[in-house]
């Protein structure tokens, strides 16, 4: 491949410095990581990198090969590039296989995230004065532990109820001063339903800002609409990668997306996912996120495809691009040729409230991404759905007039489908 355009999520003043540590990172990879010195070098040498737009000459690593490095040199893989015993923590990224994906990080590592996702929560709008309820998976989660100790580097006040303790979480509320809530999107609709079965406002407790991120939802309108009515607070979110970093991009409050974050640790390109061509980063633009990490040391990665797709929505004040992130290219489904991704199909629904409830599966024949129409849709009627019938009718025309499928949607009692306190499971097969 022809060297592309620098990649355009690295800030103009960092390029240079950015380079030098990404040259000086890919020149030493190889005799570090079995695993990049089989899939750089190859049969020949590693291409030459001079400036950024060179990394569009190396290969992409991809998630299944990481998979395989790990299987067949356990425990880290072939792409660890230290000893086990220059780890300081190990977290894992499930994915669809249900395997977990061991990802270690060093004390220089852990540093480097710390400083990372702290820049993305100043940008969110996190400071010293909040007391921030910490609503995220404190176990091999990314989105646990790295938080905490970004949050606490900033000077919040840190309340770490995890998930599957939402009687805590309440208790948090009416008693710590809470300012703050961090949780996936998921979460703070289900702590708000939770509060509500219980007879309780969201709103009475006085929770300002809600940070979200870990899964699509944040960013699309009906549900972020949605979580802010329920709890009378602005929705910022942010995005990472559990085997590159926990936060790398971040909404500034009263933006249209959120911007890169990353520093200088990590360089972040858009590809289209089809032809794995470069994708500029202009307003309209769609396409896959992909990273290289510039100083890591344990589990350092060259183009890694994320498969999260994206959306630049726009530029902020300085010119840096804005994003949403629209669904991941192994979640997305194809109806007769028409990419269709299940959050989509949720936002719908979330419009629709309180007609509906806002929850949604999506039931498949088989395993995806090609399904026959139409699409079957399970939807919860809400509070005040009116004619039933005729709410079927009006979803299956949203989705046939927004997303361009034809739909078969199946209405059912509001609390028949499942809710999570994690990520939402957006689809599932019948039988």
């Amino acid at each position: 491949m022809s060297p592309a355009s620098p990649p355009t999520f690295v800030p103009p003043e960092d390029a240079d410095a950015v380079t030098g540590l990404l040259r000086a990172q890919l020149e030493t990879l190889p005799a570090r990581s079995p695993f990049y010195a089989d899939l750089v070098t190859g049969a020949g040498r590693a291409p030459a990198f001079e400036s950024l737009a060179d990394l569009a000459r190396f290969p992409f690593t991809t998630k299944q090969m990481l998979r395989d490095s790990q299987a067949s040199s356990p425990p880290l893989g072939g792409h660890a590039a230290v000893a086990m015993s220059e780890v300081v923590r190990v977290h894992a990224s499930t994915g669809t296989t249900g395997r977990p994906s061991w990802v270690g990080v060093t004390r220089r590592d852990a540093d480097a995230w710390t400083e990372m996702v702290a820049r993305a929560f100043r940008t969110m709008g996190a400071t010293r004065d909040d007391v921030v309820l910490h609503g995220a998976g404190l176990t091999l989660f990314v989105g646990g532990l790295p938080i905490r100790d970004a949050l606490e580097h900033i000077g919040s006040t840190v309340v770490p109820v995890g998930t599957g303790a939402s009687e805590k979480a309440v208790l948090a509320l009416e008693s710590l001063g809470v300012t703050a809530l961090h949780s996936t999107p998921s979460y703070a609709r289900y702590l708000a339903e939770h509060l509500r079965a219980a007879g309780r406002d969201p709103r009475e407790f006085g929770v300002r800002k809600i940070f979200v991120g870990g899964e699509p939802g944040g960013g699309e309108p009906a549900f972020r609409a949605h979580v802010e009515q329920e709890w009378g607070a602005p929705v910022t979110e942010g995005l990472g990668n559990a085997d590159m970093a926990p936060v790398l991009f971040a909404e500034e409050p009263g933006t249209t997306g959120m911007r890169f974050t990353g520093g200088r640790h990590v360089v972040a390109e858009l590809i289209d996912p089809d032809s794995s061509d470069p994708v500029g980063a202009e307003p309209g633009a769609e396409g896959e996120l992909v990273y290289t990490s510039v100083d890591r040391e344990c589990c350092p990665l060259v183009r890694f495809r994320t498969r999260d797709r994206v959306v630049v929505t726009g530029r902020a004040a300085d010119g840096a691009p804005l994003i949403r992130c629209i669904g991941r290219t192994d979640d997305m489904l194809i109806v007769l040729g028409v990419n269709v991704f299940p959050s989509a199909v949720r936002d719908l629904v979330v419009s629709l409230h309180p007609r509906t409830t806002g929850a949604v599966q999506i039931v498949l024949p088989r395993n995806g991404p090609r399904v026959e129409p139409p699409l079957r849709v399970e939807a919860e009627w809400g509070d005040d759905p009116g004619d039933t019938e005729q709410l079927g009718r009006d979803i299956e025309a949203a989705i046939r007039s927004r997303l361009s499928v034809r739909a078969a949607v199946t209405l059912v009692p509001p609390g028949s489908l499942e809710r999570t306190e994690m990520k939402s499971r957006l689809t599932r097969l019948a039988g």
